[in-house]
């Protein structure tokens, strides 16, 4: 591990459950992933997952985590790259073809763009849908209903409508007086 921290300018180094996790400058992305999976002392030949972290309050509020495994030392190794909302971040789907799938999931749900990707497409929401489901910043009840409608014979939709207000329940407990 020391000569890693040597080849790249690493930010942040964090060990957790014995296993590390590098926060490397997004711009080295490609180059990070490569290194780990062809070199010889690391072997990290098999991406396992691409996940995403919201974070609204940062000023890059994104992390994009790629998780992966070394079967011949058996090891695991995080690398993180910081976003934020206007950042582009390269795919590597070059270095990891299967990344292909776990970038668009990544797109789809946060909104994080990655540039040279052969096909990033929605996987998890509608083609008409909105928005990103996974930011903090998404309402929680969306933006539009879909219902069948009987009149048309087909789905539409249509702005939300909520039955009743929200409702506040500021009356004391019966518990709070409740002499033992």
């Amino acid at each position: 591990m020391k000569n890693l921290l040597l080849l790249f300018p690493i930010i942040k180094l964090e060990i957790f459950n014995q296993e590390p996790c590098l926060l490397v400058k997004t711009n080295l992305s490609n180059k990070v992933l490569f290194l780990l999976k062809n070199h010889f002392k690391y072997q990290f030949k098999i991406l396992t997952c691409v996940s995403g972290i919201d974070e609204p309050k940062n000023l890059y509020r994104f992390k994009v985590v790629y998780e992966l495994l070394s079967i011949k030392f058996n090891a695991r190794i995080r690398i993180k790259f910081l976003a934020d909302e206007l950042m582009l971040i390269n795919s590597a789907e070059s270095v990891f073809p299967n990344a292909n799938w776990w970038e668009s999931e990544v797109w789809d749900m946060f909104g994080i763009f990655f540039t040279n990707h052969s096909n990033l497409v929605r996987l998890l929401t509608d083609y008409g849908f909105e928005g990103y489901p996974l930011r903090k910043d998404f309402p929680l009840s969306g933006f539009y209903e879909s219902r069948y409608s009987q009149i048309k014979n087909r789905v539409v939709y249509g702005n939300i409508e909520l039955c009743q207000e929200y409702r506040t329940f500021e009356f004391p407990s019966p518990w709070e007086n409740f002499k033992w």
